[in-house]
């Protein structure tokens, strides 16, 4: 078994890559680095690093170790810092967003579930509009938001997937594919999606609301939307289609709508989003609520 020490040595020494660095992140000296990594490659059997003069670099047995012990590092690390706020109680605010129902619904439990435990904190739970993208994020109006992956913003950070659905195709109820038992993604060839305008990130409108099949094919635009109930009423007045997910058929029916699978499209995968500088023992906490409730209710 590794000690703590060890473990945070080794770990360090192979990110930094640099004794003197090492020594200084955990305030000891190059000599006790030393000793310590080739305490442990005695007890591996094998050197973990190769060293020169002028460089220092993982060996492949240091590599696969430091792979397997990272991740186990960073879950202690993080019920060590649970175990700590549940202790002295967590405090302060914390406001979460979401875009669909069956996501204000999981953050509603979440929120409901932190609060039964932590008395002292107050969490707000609040619509984010389709067009409003991350910009409630970025200019401190939210903490965290429940969005449809993929996220790739600067300074943001997207969080474990919590909840996943299958994808569907909103269509008028009397456009001829609207009575197919099921749509491939090639079937969207010659369709006008209906897409969010406003702040949304290109790369997240494009993966959602594709310009083309996967064989090429040109996939149009229809009007831009910014609220669900706007691209509910542009496709019930025919104005064109939009992905969705399976689960909006329970939430949103209507008789000018039909909800068509699409068979060979990716399921849609939900999670949290986050600022990098809004880091919190609170903001933790909710994030593992949020994981907890998912889980509870199979979403």
């Amino acid at each position: 078994m590794l000690e703590r020490y060890e473990l945070e040595a080794f770990l360090t020494l192979a990110e930094e890559l640099h004794f003197g660095r090492t020594a200084e992140c955990l305030g000891v000296s190059t000599g006790r680095i030393s000793q310590t990594v080739k305490k442990l490659e005695r007890r591996v059997g094998t050197p973990l690093f190769a060293r020169t003069s002028r460089s220092v670099r993982l060996t492949p047995v240091g590599r696969a170790l430091y792979e397997d012990l990272l991740p186990a590092h960073r879950a202690l690390c993080a019920a060590l810092e649970r175990a700590v706020a549940a202790g002295r109680g967590v405090h302060g605010t914390v406001c979460a967003g979401f875009a669909t129902p069956w996501g204000g619904e999981l953050l509603t439990a979440a929120a409901d579930a932190l609060v039964a435990r932590h008395p002292g904190c107050e969490v707000t739970v609040r619509e984010v509009p389709l067009d409003g993208g991350f910009a409630a994020l970025r200019n401190g109006t939210l903490d965290v938001q429940y969005a449809a992956f993929p996220v790739r913003e600067p300074e943001l950070v997207a969080g474990p997937v919590v909840a996943t659905d299958a994808r569907v195709l909103l269509l008028p109820a009397g456009h001829p594919l609207a009575g197919r038992t099921s749509l491939g993604q090639e079937d969207l060839a010659g369709l006008d999606l209906i897409a969010p305008g406003g702040s949304v990130p290109r790369h997240w409108v494009d993966h959602h609301y594709p310009r083309r099949t996967p064989a090429g094919a040109v996939i149009g635009r229809g009007p831009a939307a910014a609220t669900w109930q706007e691209v509910l009423s542009h496709v019930t007045a025919g104005r064109g289609a939009s992905p969705g997910a399976a689960r909006g058929a329970r939430y949103h029916p209507r008789p000018g709508i039909a909800y068509v699978p699409l068979h060979d499209a990716p399921p849609l995968e939900y999670g949290l989003v986050w600022s990098e500088t809004a880091d919190s023992a609170l903001l933790r906490e909710f994030v593992a609520a949020v994981g907890d409730a998912a889980r509870t209710s199979g979403a």
